[in-house]
């Protein structure tokens, strides 16, 4: 209830910033949860503000202090965002404050939610309100249900200054690549969104890494949230324990002489629970192995040429190339 209101506050408040002098049709007094119209609307005014008003040097979309309060925010919280905005006002970017407002109060965010968004994600502000649109419905596409797809962009709202065909190819990869299923994709980006920005040779690496050299179905990984971990976190861990006995690389029976302890309890443990509890040690003699081993890593991927640069990176005016992409995204990639 508390969303709904927000946004009808935003749509009078695009109404009102634009100075129209008429009166508004009734059925604009009502809620559409469509933001396209709201910010197509918004555009509107605006352009009939201008006709009607000279250029005065700033532009007719700037929102007040008053606005954010109108909004829903508080009065701390609506300063906290208005000072944000000085640099943003200034810029082109400004006739995109509006429509990124209205996009997070229409996807169900509060405002303390949304605020919260911005904080972490500025960038939010420069992007257009077509890409910003497409890229939720991408992420609803890919299977996030409504309550998943709210508390992601809260928790990781840079997944939506990703662009669509990045976020498909590494669905792809997911699903071809490294054989998860579908609602297994869906809750890797769910409960790991970064690993979208993970270039993609690195990606297949810590699978195959954890799929072959520590024997681990993909089930298993989806739970204990392995694309979380970094590929030294979950090798360091790993081989502290081969090392220590504590860990047996299965046969080809998949048999071993002892038991090992299951991923969640490797990766998803503190430091000083994962040495008292798992590898029963000292955190001085774990410290000492990590430092040997980080050089020991770095000096073998040398003489192997592994580490090399990112080549991921895309450009943001390709989210409109859904139909084109395919599996053409990731098929060009080098093949291990």
């Amino acid at each position: 209830m508390g969303t709904r209101v927000a946004v009808n506050q935003v749509l009078r408040l695009a109404v009102r910033n634009a100075t129209i002098s008429t009166r508004c049709p009734r059925q604009f007094g009502r809620y559409y949860p469509q933001s396209r119209w709201c910010c197509s609307f918004t555009n509107q005014a605006t352009q009939h503000s201008q006709d009607l008003n000279p250029p005065s040097g700033i532009p007719v979309t700037e929102l007040s202090l008053r606005s954010f309060i109108d909004m829903g925010f508080t009065e701390s919280q609506a300063e906290q965002i208005y000072e944000s905005l000085a640099n943003v006002r200034k810029g082109d970017s400004a006739k995109h404050i509006l429509p990124t407002l209205t996009a997070l109060f229409v996807l169900g965010l509060n405002p303390s939610s949304v605020k919260k968004c911005l904080e972490k994600c500025p960038e939010l502000y420069t992007i257009k309100e077509a890409q910003l649109q497409q890229r939720i419905s991408n992420l609803r596409k890919i299977g996030l249900v409504e309550g998943s797809l709210q508390r992601m962009v809260a928790h990781y709202p840079r997944i939506l200054t990703v662009p669509s065909k990045r976020v498909k190819n590494v669905v792809m990869f997911l699903k071809e690549k490294c054989l998860f299923t579908s609602q297994q994709v869906t809750d890797i980006i769910r409960d790991c969104p970064a690993v979208v920005l993970e270039n993609l040779d690195q990606l297949e690496y810590k699978f195959q890494y954890v799929y072959f050299r520590m024997v681990v179905k993909q089930a298993e990984m989806v739970k204990c949230r392995l694309f979380r971990y970094s590929l030294d976190e979950i090798r360091c861990r790993h081989t502290f324990l081969e090392r220590r006995g504590f860990y047996e690389t299965p046969d080809k029976k998949g048999q071993t002489t002892i038991i090992n302890p299951n991923l969640d309890s490797v990766l998803n443990v503190d430091q000083d629970t994962f040495l008292a509890h798992v590898a029963q040690t000292s955190a001085e003699e774990y410290d000492v192995f990590k430092r040997l081993a980080a050089r020991e890593w770095q000096e073998g991927e040398l003489q192997q040429g592994r580490t090399e640069p990112d080549s991921d990176d895309e450009d943001d005016n390709d989210d409109d190339d859904d139909d084109r992409e395919g599996k053409s995204g990731y098929g060009k990639r080098r093949k291990k």
